[in-house]
């Protein structure tokens, strides 16, 4: 691994005390239950993905809504019905025991969280995993510019916008966006970075003025946790994948399962073969313009 990358991984050694170099060791380590912490920083190089798995006879739908908006939702794979194996990020993986923690949802109420879902997945069921901003991350790390939260060994701050979705069948709402601080200067070249990968979010879709998109306390997220501020610098918010589970709350399924926020799929593919991904069989994912 590239010196480069000391920065990210020096933090999480510090405020986690262990670290993986490997998706694959990442994934062993959820699936026998030894690593339950968020990923921001692990496994650096290598693409994180947030997942949704729900009932077969609503899938077309949800992959409809996932395209029509794209930049909190990339789809990067679609497994089913009845297979959780993503064959083409992570061949071998299975997406029922390889996240650190799953939700449960029930009637569009988060039910319970777990560290395996091998009771819960039916024959009849979908998988569906969409891009990560954690896939860049430690880019920006390499570029001196490593993300707050990672720095203070914190899961990334996350808000619920006043940003409307475009609606597929049940699922509508408001997009979720996490939010890392950079000083005005590095704003630029955060987005060219975070722009390279329109299948992990792409740019930000606003900066600095948290009020315009109905973010009130930058100290109170709403998901995840909150990180601190230095003299001189801005939120910077982008498109998150938790976006998908205020769809769900709406949409009041019979059962979904979800990553818990910030524990997210690592897969075996590499950030660079990301930045032209096509979904198998499936379509380009590029992100909406957010009006």
């Amino acid at each position: 691994m590239r010196a480069a990358l000391a920065p990210i991984r020096s933090a999480f050694h510090r405020c986690r005390g262990i670290s993986f170099k490997s998706a694959a060791e990442l994934r062993r380590a959820c699936r026998s239950n030894t690593w339950t912490g968020p990923t921001a920083g692990e496994a650096p190089g290598y693409v994180q993905a947030n997942l949704v798995i729900l009932p077969g006879k609503y899938a077309e739908q949800f992959r409809d809504f996932c395209v029509k908006n794209a930049a909190p939702c990339p789809l990067l794979e679609h497994t089913g019905p009845g297979s959780f194996e993503p064959k083409h990020l992570a061949p071998g993986a299975d997406l029922r025991t390889d996240l650190p923690k799953y939700h449960v949802w029930r009637e569009g109420k988060m039910v319970e969280e777990r560290q395996e879902v091998l009771g819960l997945c039916e024959d009849d069921m979908h998988g569906f995993l969409l891009g990560c901003s954690f896939t860049w991350e430690d880019l920006l790390a390499e570029a001196y510019l490593t993300p707050r939260h990672v720095e203070e060994g914190r899961n990334v701050p996350m808000f619920d916008s006043s940003i409307e979705l475009r609606s597929a069948g049940p699922f509508q709402g408001h997009m979720v966006v996490s939010m890392r601080p950079y000083r005005k200067e590095d704003a630029e070249k955060v987005c060219a970075i975070t722009g390279e990968f329109p299948a992990a979010h792409g740019p930000p879709v606003q900066i600095g003025q948290p009020a315009e998109i109905g973010v009130k306390d930058l100290m109170r997220p709403d998901y995840g946790e909150a990180v601190s501020f230095k003299d001189g610098e801005v939120p910077l918010f982008w498109a998150c994948g938790v976006t998908p589970q205020n769809a769900l709350k709406q949409a009041k399924l019979p059962l979904v399962i979800t990553h818990a926020p910030g524990h997210m799929f690592v897969g075996d593919i590499r950030n660079d073969e990301l930045k032209d991904w096509q979904v198998p069989g499936v379509w380009s994912a590029r992100p909406t313009q957010v009006e």
